[in-house]
């Protein structure tokens, strides 16, 4: 259907003839320039995303290549850094549990004040 369209050049003529009727004659080409820079910012783009790609590592690259420079260094610190660490971590959990623990309980006192609070319903 739009094949058939663009098959003479008097169709594309009374088509371009539409657009510049419908658009006006000082719009075009400030529509034209706007979809060329949005095409060349598209294409920087794209470019961009190619040149971010990491290159492939080999096979047997190690971990510790791998690895964040704040990993390694804390495993160079030693184990007591490392212990610590952990051992604030535990400590960090432990706190969370308590908190859902005690969220999750129902308190009497909130919904004997909420179901006060309600108008009584009276039967039909």
């Amino acid at each position: 259907m739009i094949g058939d369209l663009f098959d003479s050049p008097w169709k594309i003529l009374i088509v371009a003839l539409v657009i510049i009727v419908l658009f006006g004659s000082k719009k075009l080409p400030a529509a034209a320039r706007s979809l060329g820079q949005s095409m060349r910012i598209l294409k920087k783009e794209v470019h961009g995303l190619h040149e971010d790609e990491p290159e492939p590592r080999p096979t047997g690259a190690s971990a510790v290549a791998q690895a964040p420079a704040g990993i390694t260094a804390t495993a160079a610190g030693g184990q007591p850094a490392r212990q610590a660490q952990i051992g604030a971590l535990q400590q960090q959990v432990g706190d969370l549990q308590r908190a859902a623990a005690v969220d999750a309980e129902p308190q009497p006192a909130a919904a004997a004040a909420a179901e006060a609070s309600r108008p009584a319903q009276q039967p039909f």
